[in-house]
């Protein structure tokens, strides 16, 4: 069905509105994950990172707690951190205060309040240090600081929290190529990963008792009514989630209660009973398989620390 005029005029080429209208449209209806994360999607994901379902967050700061210093000594001195969807920027704080004499923190990231705030925070934290907030999405490319743009002995891109298990394996490798275009030889990556364990763990991960995930996945859709100027009623989608294991990934999904069609960008979008839209994969991963996707990337890794359940890892690679 074509646009009306009004929603041709006030919807026309936005990236949010061709994304969402094109995922809709698929066999498979789904929606890119890196829109759950407008202002109140990051807040509600700050809340999930500290319920006690959510081994994540806290297994990944017990391994920076304890091996912090290593880290930094591959670091080295004189390293400018870049941090692609930095978010709040809280886990990179510990870091930056044990490098020694850093020479920039650049974060990246979708979400301009949450970004700023974080970089007003982290300047007063660490006076001596640059910091250069760069506003926008870290897949598209537009928004990375040029690789001459911040003097440094070395640079290193830190990727902590697992985001790599939300792209399929396919987008992880060309992720990471991504990555490695932007650095020079020697330079590196610090990259967390959530790996392969017992199910019922992973599954009470993303469908928590407190029911923050369930809010966090329809917070979506609310985003979508607000600037698409849809009608979605919350109450006729369910939160679902479940590990799936040929494919070795937590899926998340929004179920349709009932038959109905939905209004979006003057666009009309029609939903069976119990179909679902994707809204999120997080991958798992091996040691082994992780670090055959780091080479196939073009890094050497160089070593990796992990907690004593090998539930979490953060691994070190260098460009080649």
């Amino acid at each position: 069905m074509a646009l009306s005029p009004v929603g041709e005029e006030k919807f026309a080429d936005t990236p949010f509105r061709d994304d969402v209208l094109e995922g809709l449209r698929r066999e498979q209806k789904c929606l890119p994950c890196k829109y759950l994360y407008d202002e109140t999607g990051s807040r509600l994901f700050e809340q999930i990172c500290e319920l006690d379902d959510y081994y994540v967050t806290r297994t990944e700061a017990g391994i920076f707690g304890q091996y912090l210093v290593e880290m930094a000594r591959y670091i080295g001195p004189g390293a400018a951190i870049i941090e692609p969807g930095a978010g709040n920027c809280e886990k990179v704080r510990p870091l930056l205060a044990q490098l020694q004499e850093p020479a920039a923190y650049i974060p990246i990231d979708i979400s301009p309040e949450i970004l700023l705030a974080a970089k007003a925070e982290i300047e007063q934290q660490l006076p001596g240090l640059s910091v250069e907030a760069a506003i926008g999405d870290f897949t598209r490319g537009d928004c990375w600081p040029t690789t001459a743009a911040f003097p440094c002995a070395r640079r290193v891109i830190f990727f902590p929290g697992s985001t790599i298990g939300n792209f399929d394996p396919q987008q992880a490798r060309a992720l990471l190529c991504s990555f490695r275009s932007r650095l020079e030889p020697g330079d590196g990556l610090l990259i967390g990963t959530d790996l392969v364990k017992d199910s019922v763990i992973l599954e009470r991960a993303y469908h928590d008792s407190a029911h923050v995930t369930e809010r966090f996945n329809k917070n979506l859709l609310v985003r979508i009514n607000r600037e698409l100027d849809a009608n979605f009623d919350l109450a006729l989608f369910a939160h679902r989630s479940f590990y799936h294991t040929l494919r070795q990934r937590v899926e998340m999904h929004l179920v349709s209660l009932r038959a109905q069609a939905v209004n979006i960008a003057g666009q009309r979008i029609a939903f069976r009973e119990g179909e679902t839209i994707h809204t999120e994969n997080s991958h798992k991963y091996s040691l082994a398989g992780f670090s055959d996707l780091l080479r196939d990337a073009g890094f050497s890794p160089l070593t990796h620390w992990s907690d004593a359940k090998q539930h979490y890892a953060i691994h070190y690679a260098q460009a080649d």
